[in-house]
């Protein structure tokens, strides 16, 4: 189990507020520190948000797929 630097659970924001926290709380993330997101689906569009504006700076690895919660470490490189 990893150590989380920090934890966002979607489900406790509006939506207009969720991708600017998710990536403020990245960008507060030191190289080899891992966040925990915490969705009600799948955060795949997300995912490609960061490959276009946070590109080779992070890695994705779900530890939880569904159905009605998933969970993505996101690594910063």
């Amino acid at each position: 189990m990893s150590v989380y630097a920090a934890k966002v659970d979607t489900t406790e924001y509006p939506a207009k507020e969720k991708h600017p926290v998710i990536f403020s709380t990245f960008d507060e993330l030191k190289p080899g520190e891992v966040m925990e997101l915490k969705n009600d689906h799948d955060p795949r569009p997300l995912y490609y948000q960061f490959m276009m504006e946070r590109e080779g700076q992070f890695n994705w690895n779900y530890t939880e797929e569904g159905p009605t919660t998933w969970k993505v470490e996101i690594g910063k490189l």
